[in-house]
This record gives structure tokens, C-alpha cells and sequence, in this order.
């Protein structure tokens, strides 16, 4: 069955609330820096925000996207592990943010499962 909607297209749509993200991690480190489980906090908020920059922009232009992806899973995944389930037990928020990066940590495999694997070049 054929794709209704392109995988390239799928692949910006999903980059495009990374950035967005990772924008605002640099703008709001401080006021994010109490979610960080690892201090200090502003610096793996700053950290978090320029890898998220880095996978959207790697899902756009389709450079070293499989890789971006697993990255991106394995960020989505201690996340999950490290502050949504602590937290999310005693926050009715931060039950809805568990649900959606399971949804993302999904959603960055199946892309990092779809990518075309880097070119090797011949001798």
C-alpha cells in the first residue's frame, strides 16, 4: 500500500515541535532548571535544548537522521525514566507529559527505522 502522506513530509512535521522546544529550553533555562533531576540544572536544560535543535534540524534536512532519531529516543527515554514518572504520580500535568514523550519516544523510532542510513563512500 502506498504512502498517503510521504515519510519526508512525516519527517519535518515531527522535527517541527523539537525546535520549538529546544528554542525555548534556551530561552527558559532558568525557569527550567528546577525540572533537571542532575544539577546543574540550567546546563542540562541548555544541553537538552541544542540536542533538540540539532535532531529537528538533522529530520529536515535528512542528514544523519537515523541517528538523530535513536539519540532523540534514547533523551525521550530518560526523560520518561527520570522526571516524568518521578513527578508524575503527583501531577495531574505531568501525567499528560508522560503520555505524550512515550508518544514522541515512539515516534523517534519508527522515524530513526525509516531513515536512510548514511551513504558509505567508495574507494
Amino acid at each position: 500500500m502506498k504512502n498517503i502522506i510521504p515519510n519526508r513530509v512525516a519527517m519535518i512535521v515531527f522535527a517541527i515541535p523539537f525546535l520549538y522546544i529546544g528554542i525555548n529550553h534556551l530561552l527558559y533555562a532558568s525557569q527550567m532548571a528546577s525540572m533537571s533531576p542532575i544539577p546543574p540544572g540550567k546546563f542540562w536544560i541548555i544541553i537538552s535544548g541544542i540536542a533538540q535543535i540539532l535532531a529537528g534540524i538533522s529530520f529536515i534536512i535528512n542528514v544523519r537522521a537515523k541517528l538523530a532519531g535513536y539519540l532523540l529516543a534514547l533523551y525521550l527515554l530518560l526523560v520518561i525514566v527520570l522526571v516524568r514518572l518521578p513527578m508524575g504520580f503527583h501531577d495531574a500535568n505531568q501525567n499528560l507529559m508522560l503520555v505524550k514523550d512515550l508518544g514522541l519516544l515512539a515516534g523517534a523510532i519508527l522515524l530513526a527505522n525509516q531513515a536512510a542510513s548514511p551513504q558509505k563512500k567508495e574507494s
